[in-house]
Order: C-alpha cells, then sequence, then structure tokens
C-alpha cells in the first residue's frame, strides 16, 4: 500500500529525516505486513529491497552447514535493514526473518540508493545506524562465547522488550532457542529460573516481561555496552522502549550527539524532536 506524505512515520531513521527530505521519500515507500517467520532476505541471495520496520521486529540469522541457525543481531523501528547496499553490497550476507510480527515500509534498492546519493541526511543516518547495528553484532558474538545462558537469556528478552512496544510478546521456547543457538530444554529450564524470581511469565508461545528492572539487573553487560554504543553513534536515548515510553531520539545530522538526558518524542516520533 502506497503511504500518504502527510502521515508521519513510526520508524525512527525516516521521522528523524529533515521534513523536505521525508516528503520526496514518502511516495516511493510501499507499507507491507510484517508476518511472523517470514523470511525477508535469504542468506547470499540479492538484496532488492530495504526494509524501515515500523512496528514489529526482523532477525539476522546465520545458517550453519550442520541445519543450526543462530540470531547474530536484530533491527526494529529504529532502524533499517539492508542498509549495507549505499556501501555497495548487492547480496545478503545473513538471512533475515521477522520476528515479531508488524509491518514496514519498503523501498526497492535503485530508488533508495538515488535517494542516498540525494540526500546527505539520509545518507548519515543510515551509515550511523549501520556502525551501531555492527557494535550489536559484535557484542552479540562475545556475549554466547562467554556469558551463561540466564545472563544471554535476559539481554535478549530486554533488546525483543525495546523493539516490541508492549509486555506481552509472541516468542515460543522453540525460536528462541534458535536465536539463542541452544537446545529447547536449556531455554525451558532458565525462563523457568526467570520466571520464579518474578522477571517474567512465559507459557503458550508468550513471554510477559513483569519486573524490567529486574530482568536488567540479571543481564550480563551486553545489554548496556551496546545501549551506549548506539547512543553514542545515534544520540540518547537510542534504543529507547519505542512503544511503552518516549520514544528515542536520534541526533539532529551533522551534529554532535547530546551529552545529557536529551528530548524525546511522543509514541510517533516526531521529526522536531530529532
Amino acid at each position: 500500500m502506497p503511504v500518504s506524505s502527510l502521515a508521519p512515520p513510526r520508524n525512527v531513521l525516516l521521522a528523524c529525516l529533515p521534513a523536505d527530505v521525508l516528503a520526496r521519500l514518502m511516495p516511493q515507500l510501499t507499507l507491507v505486513p510484517l508476518v511472523a517467520r517470514q523470511v525477508v532476505y535469504t542468506a547470499e541471495a540479492e538484496i532488492d529491497a530495504v526494509y524501515f520496520p515500523e512496528e514489529g521486529m526482523l532477525s539476522m540469522v546465520a545458517n550453519l552447514e550442520e541445519g543450526v541457525q543462530v540470531e547474530v543481531g536484530m533491527i526494529g523501528r529504529e532502524g533499517v535493514a539492508g542498509g549495507g547496499v549505499v556501501r555497495g553490497a548487492a547480496t545478503a550476507f545473513n538471512a533475515c526473518m521477522v520476528q515479531l510480527p508488524g509491518s514496514a515500509l519498503r523501498m526497492g534498492v535503485a530508488a533508495f540508493r538515488r535517494a542516498a546519493e540525494a540526500s546527505p541526511e539520509l545518507l548519515s543516518l543510515v551509515l550511523r545506524h549501520g556502525e551501531a547495528y555492527g557494535a550489536q553484532v559484535a557484542q552479540t558474538a562475545a556475549c554466547n562465547g562467554r556469558h551463561e545462558l540466564e545472563q544471554r537469556l535476559s539481554r535478549w528478552l530486554l533488546m525483543a522488550h525495546d523493539r516490541a512496544g508492549e509486555d506481552e510478546i509472541p516468542l515460543s521456547q522453540e525460536f528462541l532457542a534458535m536465536m539463542l543457538g541452544v537446545h529447547r530444554p536449556s531455554v525451558t529450564v532458565t525462563a523457568g529460573i526467570l520466571q520464579r524470581a518474578g522477571l517474567i511469565r512465559h507459557g503458550g508461545g508468550r513471554v510477559t516481561i513483569l519486573d524490567r528492572a529486574g530482568l536488567e539487573a540479571s543481564a550480563c553487560e551486553c545489554y548496556r555496552t551496546v545501549q551506549r554504543r548506539a547512543e553514542t553513534v545515534m544520540g540518547p536515548p537510542f534504543p529507547a522502549r519505542l512503544g511503552r515510553q518516549p520514544g528515542p531520539t536520534v541526533s539532529p545530522v551533522g551534529a554532535e550527539p547530546p551529552g545529557g538526558a536529551g528530548s524525546t518524542a511522543a509514541h510517533a516520533p516526531r521529526r522536531a524532536g530529532c
């Protein structure tokens, strides 16, 4: 469905573009649904479009030779999937699948490249998000190699909670095990520990966050490390809890990220707050 230039985007990067740049971009975007487990990109296949999530979450997944899939990164309303095409990438390195259902604004690669060439503001935001996402991927690798599953699961749930926009998240233990690269019984036991501690409730293919602060205390330092890097690159508070608390504020293009608490946007991000 074509997008009206008058409808403010919920995607943070788009919402933080100057009004004239956004006005030129919006008619080229198409609103598409994101269906749970939908494959957006196949590894080593051509990238034909970029996706700016409006709600929901995308997972970048590494496929190993023995048939195991492991999540290496996630993108929600704070960013863009496929942005590497502005650096010359033509194919996807990892598979991309829908982790949490929602919707996204889709734009063909050729049109996106032309838009990035014509708009230094768009190019800057996409590259800055790429830097923040790269930090997430690198820290996830370190986390998976060194930290206990309870810490890793807490970190993952916090990151999903940031992007879900609500406390109840549709997540099966089977899918969680695949994302974390462990066996399902391990996730069952670990989720049980978090549930008995009063941090979450799980069952019926859903996880409900009951104690956000407690979950942050249970997580390893990797969650906060990735948050700090994103704030350094994009400006605080990025990525914030995009749905339940004031939305994130990305620093103006060409300006240093603010050092203080930073201003916040409303539930639908306002360009004036970026």
